[in-house]
C-alpha cells in the first residue's frame, strides 16, 4: 500500500531522476511530471554566458515550475490519484543561490516567498545521490550539446546546496539514496528496491539509504 500521493525524486545534474520517476510512475499508474527544462531558451545561452542569462533562466525556470506543479497537484484524477515529480520547487533556491549576484538573489528569494506558500508540498521525497565520475557520464551519455562542458566546480556547489537544502526540511521524509553504483535501469533487482523504498513509510527527516541498507530492501 502507498504511503503517499505526491512523491518527488530529486538530484543533481546526471543523477537519473527523470528516468527514475518515469519507471516509478509506470509502476505505481501514477501522473507523471517532468520539468519541462528543454524547453526553456534561455538554458543554452546560460552555459555559454551565465553573467548575462542567469537571472532571465532562473526566473523562468521559477514561473514554468510553479505553473505547472499548481496546474498539476490542484487537478484531482480518480483513476490515478498518485503523483511522480523528477522536481521540487525548492530547487530554485539552490541554483538561484549559486548562479545569481546577491542584489539578484535577494529579489529572487522575494518572489519565490510569495508563491511557495501556494503549493503542497510532497509526502516523501527520495533523493538520488551520485559521486562526480557517475554524474559525468550520464551527462555525457545522455548527449545534450549544451551540458558537455558542465564544471566540477558547478556540480560540487550544486550537490552541496542539496544538501543544505535535505537538512532543513524536517517535517519531510526524505531518502537519500548513494545510487553511484545502482543501475535502476538495466537491473530490475535494483529497480525493485526503488519500488519497496517508494512504498516504505518513513518518519520526517533524512534517511540515509548507503549500498548495504538499500540492498537489504
Amino acid at each position: 500500500m502507498q504511503h503517499w500521493r505526491y512523491l518527488v525524486v530529486e538530484g543533481n545534474i546526471g543523477a537519473g531522476k527523470t528516468t527514475l520517476s518515469t519507471m516509478l510512475s509506470e509502476h505505481f499508474s501514477a501522473r507523471l511530471v517532468l520539468e519541462q527544462f528543454s524547453d526553456n531558451p534561455f538554458l543554452p545561452g546560460f552555459y555559454e554566458d551565465p553573467n548575462k542569462f542567469a537571472f532571465p533562466l532562473e526566473l523562468s525556470f521559477l514561473a514554468e515550475r510553479y505553473q505547472q506543479l499548481k496546474d498539476e497537484l490542484s487537478r484531482p484524477d480518480l483513476f490515478r490519484p498518485l503523483i511522480v515529480a523528477d522536481y521540487f520547487v525548492l530547487k530554485s533556491l539552490i541554483f538561484a543561490q549559486i548562479t545569481l549576484e546577491q542584489h539578484e538573489f535577494e529579489l529572487f528569494s522575494r518572489l519565490f516567498k510569495i508563491i511557495r506558500d501556494s503549493l503542497p508540498l510532497p509526502d516523501k521525497i527520495i533523493f538520488l545521490h551520485s559521486n562526480r565520475e557517475r554524474l559525468k557520464s550520464n551527462i555525457q551519455e545522455r548527449g545534450r550539446s549544451y551540458e558537455q562542458n558542465i564544471q566540477d566546480e558547478y556540480l560540487e556547489k550544486i550537490q552541496n546546496g542539496y544538501f543544505g537544502l535535505l537538512k532543513s526540511l524536517e517535517t519531510l521524509p526524505v531518502a537519500l539514496v548513494d545510487a553511484s553504483g545502482v543501475d535502476f535501469v538495466k537491473n530490475p533487482e535494483d529497480f525493485q528496491r526503488f519500488v519497496r523504498l517508494a512504498d516504505m513509510r518513513l518518519e520526517p527527516g533524512v534517511h540515509y539509504f548507503d549500498a548495504e541498507r538499500l540492498y537489504t530492501l
